[in-house]
């Protein structure tokens, strides 16, 4: 029962960002040999003061696992991130660029002999880490892939073969290369001791992802902070560069399309102490099962203080057989539009509130309606 509650909570976890022509989930049939390429690939992040589990798997074992005698495995470590990686080393010894070339030539060489490559990358359990002594990854000028990462994924790229980026990480990283340039990639943070098995059904769609991120991903250092419920300014952006995060706070696709529809307040005029309830139909329009997390935004537009542009007030995670509709229902009351004003009142004020429905906390993603409270 611990093992599949763990695996849930894994496969729950994994986030898709990207799937280019439909790459992911990756078919059997159609594959004779896969090369599971990186330096996370034959590990598994269990993240600093963590138990130790007496069973995990890491993510070479889990496709073996999963794929049996049908498809052939091919391995390489590609390159190393630190000397060790345990949070149980305090000193952080950088691994040696010469070393790493060496591993990124034989990489390249296994990643020629296969038909598609997952490339298992991201940060360990000493770039993921408060820092204590003088020795330790703590504060940095950039959030770049630790170590020659790019530059495998770089030279992997050059193969020609369609490649899938799985990222195991305790911490938000800046990967605007790989995001360019990868056909598919899945954010996978640490999984647990199912880390393996999970990611092995997902990649091969026994299990749909519906994960969502908890964090905006920035584009680079310069972009922090990053986050979705900043306070509204006008000289907020920067002068060159999009403003916009990466990937926004609540993002995550799906291996099926979700469309919202009929949405619907219930009433337009409330007053301060009385409620309503805003609803919206989800339907899956895709030809697999999936499940969606339909979020609710709101923004106060006037109020006494400054109030965010918009404020996760309400979630609900759903799922859709193909074809399947279902309507999803929040209550807004005072709960979801008061606030701490000047004086440490928590009151709700008069004046109107942008509703916001969707998949995501990114505009384009959302349904807008307005609520007057008289």
């Amino acid at each position: 029962q611990d093992k599949k509650i763990a695996l849930q909570a894994a496969h729950e976890t994994i986030i898709l960002l990207k799937n280019n022509n439909d790459l992911l989930p990756l078919n059997i049939n159609d594959k004779k040999t896969i090369a599971v390429i990186g330096p996370n690939a034959n590990r598994v992040l269990l993240g600093g003061y963590s138990g130790k589990p007496k069973e995990h798997t890491t993510v070479l074992q889990g496709i073996k696992d999963k794929v049996k005698e049908n498809l052939k495995i091919l391995y390489s470590e590609g390159c190393k991130i630190t000397i060790g990686g345990s949070w149980e080393e305090d000193a952080v010894t950088l691994s040696d660029p010469e070393e790493d070339k060496n591993l990124i030539k034989e990489a390249v060489k296994t990643a020629e002999k296969s038909d598609v490559v997952v490339l298992v990358l991201g940060g360990n359990e000493q770039t993921s880490r408060e820092a204590w002594q003088k020795d330790h990854l703590g504060d940095r000028t950039s959030l770049d892939l630790v170590g020659m990462q790019n530059e495998l994924v770089s030279e992997i790229l050059k193969t020609g073969k369609p490649v899938v980026v799985l990222l195991f990480n305790g911490r938000p990283n800046s990967f605007n290369y790989i995001n360019e340039n990868v056909p598919a990639i899945l954010e996978c943070w640490y999984l647990g001791q199912e880390n393996g098995n999970a990611v092995a059904d997902v990649l091969f769609g026994d299990v749909n992802p519906s994960g969502k991120l908890p964090i905006s991903i920035p584009r680079s250092v310069g972009h922090i902070p990053c986050h979705y419920n900043h306070k509204p300014s006008s000289r907020r952006g920067y002068l060159f560069d999009d403003i916009s995060p990466l990937y926004p706070f609540g993002y995550g696709m799906s291996y099926t399309t979700f469309e919202f529809s009929n949405t619907n307040l219930k009433d337009k005029i409330i007053k301060k102490n009385s409620c309503t309830k805003i609803s919206v139909d989800i339907t899956n329009t895709g030809n697999v099962a999936g499940s969606e997390v339909v979020q609710l935004y709101i923004r106060d537009l006037v109020s006494s203080v400054t109030r965010p542009v918009k404020e996760l007030k309400g979630f609900e995670k759903i799922f859709l057989e193909a074809g399947e509709k279902k309507t999803v229902s929040f209550d807004i009351s005072k709960k979801e539009l008061a606030f701490t004003n000047i004086d440490m009142e928590y009151i709700v004020e008069a004046g109107e509130f942008e509703l916001m429905l969707g998949s995501s906390s990114k505009d384009e993603d959302l349904v807008k309606l307005f609520l007057v409270v008289e």
